[in-house]
């Protein structure tokens, strides 16, 4: 999106106005786009946050892909998931579990 912002404003000679109403973005985020010295795409990376899944999130991954493997009727539910990993110490809730 900012290429064309960009190509508009300075290939086209269109206005910022003009550019913003093509493009549906508001004119601050039309201006931010056209004094960036780079063209590069914003990035988001979050921040990793640990919860008390966390510490049981490898035994979660290997059971479901040993369930992936398994035919459909002898899979494990989610409630054996969750007595499983309640037995190694988790003390959350249920639904907390199955996010």
């Amino acid at each position: 999106m900012i290429g064309k912002i960009r190509r508009m404003h300075f290939l086209q000679r269109k206005t910022v106005r003009e550019i913003s109403q093509a493009t549906s973005l508001s004119r601050n985020t039309v201006r931010r786009c056209l004094r960036m010295a780079q063209v590069q795409e914003p990035k988001y990376e979050r921040t990793p946050r640990t919860t008390k899944v966390t510490p049981f999130h490898e035994t979660i991954v290997r059971a479901l892909s040993a369930d992936a493997r398994r035919p459909k009727p002898e899979r494990r539910m989610a409630l054996a998931s969750f007595e499983q990993i309640k037995t190694d110490g988790y003390d959350g809730s249920f639904r907390l579990s199955c996010r």
